[in-house]
């Protein structure tokens, strides 16, 4: 038999050893997941975002974590498409994830909505269909402004600034793109324009001339396209090939470094609206943060949407920082009623239906070199 002070220094070790394990238990991580594109079209947008909340969450873990506890990322893949998307969704959640930052487009992000909000949990994306806030989730915040927003900027835009007489509207069959071509159709005829013409493209198509050269017999002053950048640079392309002389006008999807790239010297002269890109922005913290990217990933992101969704992880760790938990009626709570966001994009709130409100639109020319100029609403000088 084992002596008395023995037995008693094995239970002492054995009450210790089981203490420290649960100590450890009882502060569990908080898992943060990020539903993207990693593969397939659109792989270079949800690789740049990845990077950005992984980055993120790797200074806040430097500096203690949050709320003394780990910030544990988690990827799901949806490449895009809305039936991987929901697969992501169910995986996420049963990951134990309190928020999703994802995705990119808005049919993948439209498939994820009522999953993440059945399982009460927080999903900030950059999908800009106005049918993601029909249903009325609370759950539901969006990192980009909405179609409805950027469609009467770019109605403005091409009608009252430009002065286009006769407007040709391009769109691919996805949600984010026929939403937004509908919204600015209306808000061009609502200022008077005059659309020509609207056509549809497939998205996995590579040739457009067919539909062009119809367009080309219409004499178009504007081409609009209200899709993303991998048939965008298709399509003006072949339009300079064409010989068009009608003016690329470009959606938001269309300002990624690919568009300069896929469209090669044709993408000089061609417009693109949306928020104001990277290096345009002028806050010291976007600064900041894009010196940390480029150390780290020894490249710049490739779009805005990079730093509009690592826009989205900084308010929900600013929300569970301030409500000292992961609670998501309190969450929720917290980043509606923010008064003011101060975002590597700008300052900007959520309204009650998660639409991003207090952001500026901007018309930028693409360059000889790929690189962008903003040529409406003019800089200020100094």
């Amino acid at each position: 038999m084992l002596n008395s002070k023995l037995m008693i220094g094995v239970i002492s070790g054995m009450v210790l050893l089981t203490f420290g394990r649960n100590a450890n238990a009882a502060v569990p991580s908080i898992k943060i997941g990020v539903q993207v594109p990693i593969t397939g079209a659109y792989a270079d947008e949800g690789q740049g975002i990845e990077k950005a909340v992984k980055l993120l969450a790797e200074e806040q873990n430097a500096k203690g974590g949050l709320i003394g506890r780990k910030i544990e990322v988690k990827v799901c893949d949806d490449e895009g498409k809305a039936s991987q998307a929901a697969i992501c969704a169910r995986q996420l959640v049963d990951d134990g994830v309190v928020a999703v930052i994802g995705s990119y487009t808005s049919g993948a992000a439209l498939a994820a909505e009522p999953i993440y909000a059945r399982a009460k949990v927080i999903q900030t994306s950059d999908g800009t269909s106005n049918k993601l806030i029909e249903k009325g989730y609370n759950t539901w915040f969006g990192n980009a402004p909405p179609n409805s927003a950027e469609a009467k900027f770019t109605a403005h835009y091409l009608v009252d600034v430009r002065h286009f007489k006769h407007i040709a509207v391009m769109t691919d069959h996805s949600s984010y793109a026929t939403g937004l071509a509908v919204a600015v159709i209306k808000n061009v005829e609502a200022d008077h324009g005059d659309i020509v013409d609207k056509s549809y493209i497939n998205a996995s198509a590579q040739n457009f001339t067919p539909i062009l050269t119809k367009l080309k017999s219409m004499h178009p002053d504007v081409i609009y396209f209200s899709g993303y950048y991998s048939e965008g640079g298709l399509i003006r392309a072949q339009m300079v090939q064409l010989g068009m002389k009608a003016t690329f006008v470009g959606g938001d999807a269309n300002e990624n470094v690919a568009f300069a790239k896929i469209a090669g010297s044709a993408a000089k002269g061609a417009i693109i609206i949306n928020v104001p890109a990277p290096q345009d922005l002028p806050y010291p913290a976007a600064k900041r943060f894009l010196a940390s990217y480029k150390a780290k990933y020894r490249e710049l992101p490739p779009s805005i949407y990079t730093l509009t969704n690592a826009d989205g992880m900084r308010a929900v760790m600013q929300a569970i920082e301030k409500t000292h938990g992961v609670k998501p009626t309190k969450i929720e709570n917290y980043l509606h009623h923010m008064k003011e966001f101060d975002g590597l994009t700008g300052d900007f709130t959520w309204n009650r239906r998660g639409e991003r409100i207090g952001t500026a639109f901007t018309a930028f020319e693409v360059q000889g070199n790929g690189s962008y100029r903003i040529v409406y609403p003019k800089p200020k000088a100094g």
